[in-house]
């Protein structure tokens, strides 16, 4: 059974980084997408960023240019580095696996979740 395992989350002021990774564990299909999702309370889960198995990648308009998403196969690990932080950033943030090979920023496309890892950026 696969599982999906975040880390790295934490409190940062704004301007700062962090990289959030995600460890797969047990095997996935072949085409697969990958993607980092966030989330306020009271809001809607919104898609950050996202990988596929061919390394194409999208992102929201709000963090291209600031946010990089990669995957190391080797290690099963998926990532975030997240630069130039503002507080607006500030959320919950999610790890997910879909079976379709595009790299989809929409919540429906998932079908396993990790449990979260929580990022704050103060001003």
């Amino acid at each position: 059974q696969v599982q999906l395992m975040e880390s790295g989350g934490g409190s940062v002021q704004a301007g700062g980084s962090l990289r959030l990774a995600c460890v797969v564990s047990g095997s996935t299909e072949s085409d697969y997408c990958m993607g980092w999702f966030r989330q306020v309370q009271g809001k809607e889960r919104e898609g950050v960023a996202s990988i596929d198995s061919d390394g194409d990648t999208n992102y929201l308009p709000s963090v291209e240019g600031r946010f990089t998403i990669s995957k190391d196969n080797a290690k099963n690990t998926l990532y975030l580095q997240m630069d130039s932080l503002k507080s607006e950033d500030t959320a919950m943030y999610y790890c997910a696996l879909g079976g379709i090979r595009a790299p989809m920023l929409t919540a429906n496309w998932y079908n396993l979740w990790g449990r979260g890892t929580q990022v704050t950026v103060s001003s």
